[in-house]
C-alpha cells in the first residue's frame, strides 16, 4: 500500500508541476497581443477494483487547452492594427499553408503585402481594378495601386450675371476676350490622359431676345488657351445661349455647339480629340418647369460665380487606407478619389479550443477543431473588424496567482505523501531488527 501511494504522489507532483508550467506561461504572456490563456485539466487514474471499492493510482493531466474569451481592446494610431470583435480569426498564408490568429498587428512589406510579424500574408477577398468585389480569396496587397484618370464630361455653373451689364460691346474676340465680354469664370477640365487644362467661360450680354423682348439673351463661350489647345492657338471650343426672364430667372438654355471638326474639345498633350463636355447652368423654366432660380440668374448685382463643379480628375497614387468593420479595405488616393481594394476575411471553427498552437500567436486547424469556415466580417458569427485597435491578452493575473498558490500547495502535499510513504517503508525494513 505504501508503494502505491509513492506512485500516486509522484503523479500528483507531476500534474501540479505541469499546471504550474501552464500558469507560468500565462503570466509570461500577460502583455502578448491577443494571447489566450491556457488551462490544465486533471483526471484521476484507476489502479484496481476491490470487493469493497475502487482504489486510484494518482492523477494525470487530461488536457491543456487555450481559453478563447475575448480580451479587452486598446486603441492604436496604426490603421493596420486590427482586432476581431467576435469569435473569428484572421487568416494568414505563408505560401504553403493557412494559419489563423487573433493578433492583428499587421504591417506592409517591401512587396506591398499586408503581413503579420512572422511574415505570413493577410488573406481577403480580391477586388478588381475598378473596385468591384470578387469571390476569390488571396493575399492583400497595396503596392502599385493607382487611381485611373477620369476625363471631364460635365461642368455645372451657377452664377449671377449683372442685368446692368452693357449689351453694346463689339464682336467677341478670342485675342481680347475680356474686352469683348461682360464676365468670365474659369474651370479646370481633365482630358483622357488625366492632364488638367484651364477652360475659360466668357459671358456676353446680347440684349433682348429676338422673339420676346421681355427676355434677355446672354451668350457664353468656352475658350481653351493656346497652351491647352491641340491646335496651339486659343480658340472657342463650345458655346451656347442663356435666356432670362425680366425677373432674372433662367428661362432656357440653347443646345451646346462646338465649332471644331471633332465636335468636342481638343486638348493638347496627346489626349483623345473630340472630348464631349456638357455645360449645365441650372434648371430652366422652359425645360424643367421650375422657378429658374436654382442655378444661374440675372439680377441687378455684380456678376459673380456662385458655384462651379466638374466631374473629371487626374490619376493618383495610394496615399492611405481605411478599414471598415465589414473588413473592406478602402484606398484613399492623391487625386482625392477612393476605391475599395479588398475585404479581409475571418475564419470560425466548431471547436476552437482544439486548434493546434504553433507559437507566435498562430494556430493551425486540426481534425478535432474542424475545418475553418471562412466568411466576410459581420456574417456567420465571425464578428467584425475593429481598425486602429489591438486585442489585449485575456490573462487574469489575480486568478493566475490564486491558481499558482493552489497548485503549489498541491505539489507540496504530494511531496509530503512521498515523505510519509518513505517513513512507512523504513518501518517495514526495520521489522527484521
Amino acid at each position: 500500500m505504501a508503494l502505491t501511494s509513492l506512485y500516486s504522489a509522484v503523479s500528483g507532483m507531476d500534474a501540479n508541476g505541469t499546471a504550474l508550467s501552464v500558469i507560468g506561461d500565462n503570466v509570461a504572456n500577460m502583455n502578448t497581443t491577443a494571447f489566450k490563456a491556457s488551462r490544465a485539466t486533471f483526471g484521476d487514474v484507476l489502479s484496481q477494483t476491490l470487493s469493497s471499492g475502487q482504489v486510484g493510482r494518482g492523477v494525470l493531466v487530461n488536457s491543456v487547452k487555450p481559453q478563447f474569451q475575448q480580451g479587452t481592446f486598446e486603441s492604436s494610431s496604426n490603421v493596420l492594427d486590427m482586432a476581431v470583435d467576435g469569435e473569428g480569426f484572421f487568416v494568414l498564408n505563408d505560401g504553403s499553408a493557412d494559419f489563423y490568429t487573433r493578433a492583428g498587428q499587421f504591417d506592409v512589406n517591401n512587396a506591398g503585402d499586408v503581413i503579420a510579424a512572422n511574415g505570413a500574408i493577410l488573406q481577403g477577398f480580391q477586388y478588381s481594378s475598378s473596385g468591384t468585389a470578387t469571390s476569390t480569396i488571396g493575399d492583400i496587397n497595396v503596392s502599385s495601386l493607382n487611381s485611373q484618370p477620369n476625363p471631364t464630361t460635365a461642368v455645372t455653373v451657377a452664377a449671377n450675371l449683372d442685368s446692368r451689364a452693357s449689351s453694346t460691346l463689339g464682336a467677341f474676340s478670342v485675342s481680347s476676350p475680356d474686352a469683348t465680354s461682360n464676365f468670365s469664370t474659369s474651370v479646370t477640365a481633365y482630358d483622357s490622359l488625366g492632364n488638367d487644362h484651364s477652360v475659360n467661360i466668357y459671358f456676353r450680354n446680347n440684349g433682348d431676345n429676338a422673339t420676346d423682348a421681355t427676355r434677355t439673351d446672354w451668350q457664353w463661350r468656352a475658350v481653351v488657351g493656346a497652351s491647352d489647345s491641340a491646335s496651339g492657338s486659343a480658340e472657342i471650343q463650345a458655346s451656347g445661349t442663356l435666356t432670362f426672364t425680366s425677373g432674372g430667372a433662367l428661362y432656357s438654355e440653347s443646345a451646346i455647339t462646338s465649332p471644331l471638326a471633332s465636335g468636342g474639345f481638343d486638348f493638347a498633350s496627346g489626349a483623345a480629340a473630340g472630348q464631349a463636355i456638357t455645360f449645365d447652368f441650372g434648371t430652366t423654366i422652359a425645360a424643367d418647369s421650375t422657378t429658374g432660380f436654382a442655378g444661374t440668374t440675372q439680377f441687378g448685382a455684380a456678376s459673380s460665380t456662385v458655384a462651379l463643379t466638374q466631374d473629371g480628375y487626374s490619376s493618383g497614387s495610394l496615399k492611405s487606407v481605411t478599414i471598415a468593420p465589414t473588413g473592406v479595405v478602402t484606398g484613399i488616393f492623391t487625386n482625392g478619389q477612393s476605391r475599395d481594394i479588398s475585404q479581409i476575411v475571418l475564419a470560425k471553427f466548431a471547436a476552437p479550443t482544439e486548434l493546434t498552437k504553433l507559437g507566435e500567436n498562430l494556430f493551425a486547424s486540426s481534425s478535432a477543431s474542424g475545418q475553418a469556415v471562412v466568411n466576410a466580417p459581420g456574417g456567420s458569427g465571425v464578428g467584425s473588424v475593429v481598425s486602429n485597435t489591438l486585442e489585449l491578452s485575456n490573462v487574469d493575473l489575480a486568478q493566475e496567482f490564486v491558481k499558482m498558490i493552489v497548485n503549489q500547495r498541491g505539489f507540496q502535499a504530494n511531496s509530503r505523501i512521498i515523505t510519509v510513504s518513505d517513513e512507512l517503508l523504513s518501518e517495514v525494513v526495520n521489522l527484521k531488527r
